[in-house]
């Protein structure tokens, strides 16, 4: 179904008395929980017209939510009176009009994956969370196992459909493209990479590769892998001390910093480090490569012989395998592991590895009381194909950077563990970046963090005392035009967050 399929059933209304509402109410993140007085399963782009026509007329709070997996409580905030649902706009469809494919902003990355392959071989860029909604993930720019090959999501944006609110409080529904004439240009660039929740409400996506404009769908995105050759190993914690450590760490960091050019041969191999905490055990790798591209076996030892140079522990785990690319390695991650877990994670973008009072910092806190089995800090390759973009091309201003960093608190279950989970977390990444206070301020190691893995901590002067804004951190030189957008086509405000994009001054 797509989001103007006119034979779309209308709008359901679930209240708190409906059987369905704890259900449907189910977020990610269980350390917010909202309690709307009704949720609106959408499944036109009309049916969100009139929620926020609705919305605004009674001067209520409503916020929209596709996959539901933020880091903060954005579509889960107590504040919230109207819960947009937008999961039954799932739609993938090969549209020849526009020579592109339209996927609702409701779909799951899985389905979306399993319906481009399997029926025309193709993909996009994005990420390896199966459960992740497009809306948000788009919207945030979007990345994955594929982006050094290929770009990132929006790199293959062509258009957008959202449901605006004018001046007079009306709803309009606009499709965007990024068409050099199309009056709603600005409206399509916010969201290659401006965030959700923004500038209104996203019910359908087109992507199209640039370039391409072939009536033959299987020409429009980038080819599928067909098998993938993946390594996996394991460093057991039991016998790593910082000297082990570290260097696993600068040899991970070296090899990306040698590699992440545009052009680079390198470009199909893509590699998740998971760091976890003591207390898991292990230290994990995953190198993944498109079994045919050039040399890609050599890549592929090359890197770990790389990788494990002075080292000086073994890992318990190295496996080389060759695998069908959709059904045995994708998907490699499925989050959250805790239907009811809570979780408080930052996120940071890295131009290069860090230094050693951080990579000292980084050991402290991993090997130290505190941390639990699930917190951990994941370094991804980045780079390649996204660093062939201006910065200034699309919303998403950081292509220089050759990893992306997270640090993940852990998860918990009970509301009692909230103040040191998070105090944690809060205390690792603040020392991490102690030296620009707390906080990722782009230097020759950092540039800035990314909108999808949202902190609000950022704004927060206690957590950030830098003097460099949170949006400057987000968005780096783009946020002023990101500014006239939401003037533009939020006047009114009705789209508004922790870490909303606010209007010129």
């Amino acid at each position: 179904m797509t989001a103007t399929d006119p034979a779309a059933p209308a709008a359901t209304a679930v209240t708190p008395r409906d059987p369905r509402y704890e259900d449907l109410l189910d977020a990610y993140n269980h350390r917010f929980a909202a309690r709307p007085r009704e949720i609106r399963v959408a499944a036109s782009a009309a049916d969100v017209a009139d929620a926020l026509r609705d919305a605004v007329g009674a001067g209520a709070r409503i916020a929209a939510r596709s996959g539901g997996h933020c880091f903060e409580g954005f579509a889960s905030a107590p504040g919230i009176e109207i819960l947009l649902d937008l999961s039954a706009l799932d739609g993938v469809a090969h549209d020849p009009g526009r020579r592109a494919f339209a996927v609702g902003a409701g779909a799951r990355l899985g389905p979306v994956y399993r319906a481009l392959h399997a029926r025309w071989g193709v993909t996009l860029p994005a990420g390896t969370c199966f459960d992740v909604g497009m809306g948000g993930h788009v919207a945030a720019g979007g990345y994955g196992h594929l982006s050094r090959r290929d770009g990132l999501t929006v790199d293959h944006l062509y258009a957008v459909e959202a449901v605006v609110v004018d001046g007079a409080g009306e709803p309009r529904v606009v499709t965007a493209t990024r068409e050099p004439d199309d009056p709603h240009l600005d409206l399509w660039w916010a969201h290659t990479g401006g965030g959700g929740g923004n500038f209104g409400v996203v019910t359908r996506y087109w992507f199209r590769s640039p370039g391409e404009d072939s009536a033959d769908p299987a020409r429009l995105l980038p080819r599928a892998p067909g098998r993938v050759l993946r390594r996996t190993a394991v460093w057991p914690w039991e016998p790593m001390d910082e000297k082990a450590l570290t260097r696993l760490l600068r040899n991970f960091a070296g090899w990306h910093e040698d590699n992440s050019a545009p052009g680079s041969p390198a470009a199909p191999l893509w590699s998740n480090f998971i760091v976890s905490h003591r207390s898991a055990g292990a230290v994990m790798l995953t190198s993944v490569i498109d079994e045919a591209a050039p040399g890609a076996a050599n890549l592929l030892d090359e890197q770990y012989a790389r990788l494990t140079g002075g080292v000086g522990v073994d890992p318990v785990v190295n496996d080389r395998a060759v695998l069908p690319w959709m059904s045995s390695w994708m998907p490699s991650y499925t989050w959250p592991p805790e239907p009811l877990g809570r979780y408080k994670n930052k996120a940071a973008y890295l131009r290069r590895g860090f230094t050693d009072r951080q990579l000292e910092t980084v050991y402290r806190y991993l090997d130290g009381d505190g941390g639990n089995p699930f917190a951990c800090l994941v370094l991804s390759g980045y780079g390649c194909r996204i660093a062939e973009a201006a910065p200034e091309a699309t919303a998403v201003a950081h292509r220089a950077p050759v990893m992306k960093a997270m640090f993940c608190g852990g998860q918990w279950t009970s509301p009692d563990e909230d103040a040191e989970r998070i105090a944690w977390i809060r205390a690792f990444y603040r020392d991490v970046f102690a030296h620009t206070g707390g906080v990722p301020v782009p230097d020759g190691v950092s540039d800035g963090s990314y909108i999808g893995y949202p902190d609000v901590d950022l704004a927060d002067p206690e957590w950030n005392t830098s003097g460099v804004p949170w949006h400057e951190l987000y968005y780096g030189g783009n946020y002023p035009r990101l500014q006239r957008v939401k003037e533009r086509y939020d006047p009114l405000g009705v789209f508004r967050h922790g870490l909303s994009v606010r209007p010129p001054a």
